[in-house]
């Protein structure tokens, strides 16, 4: 786990990528979604890859299209 956290991204509050596959294989998701938490870290998770935000800044979704979990419409 600490390999997977311990990047530049990391330590200056940036972002990274793995794929879910890389995940599941190294540490499996629940421990990686406990460490997550512990950091106050968000993540998204699409089609097999993961974006974490290494910080604990809001995130916002510009854009979504239909789809399973789709926040709806606000109209703008």
């Amino acid at each position: 786990m600490a390999q997977t956290f311990d990047c530049p991204a990391v330590r200056n509050g940036g972002l990274f990528r793995t794929s879910l596959k890389d995940v599941e294989t190294a540490v499996g998701m629940a421990r990686f979604k406990a460490e997550l938490r512990r950091r106050k870290y968000r993540a998204l998770e699409n089609n097999g890859h993961i974006i974490v935000f290494c910080n604990t800044l809001p995130v916002e979704i510009l854009s979504s299209g239909p789809g399973k979990g789709s926040p709806p419409a606000s109209g703008d």
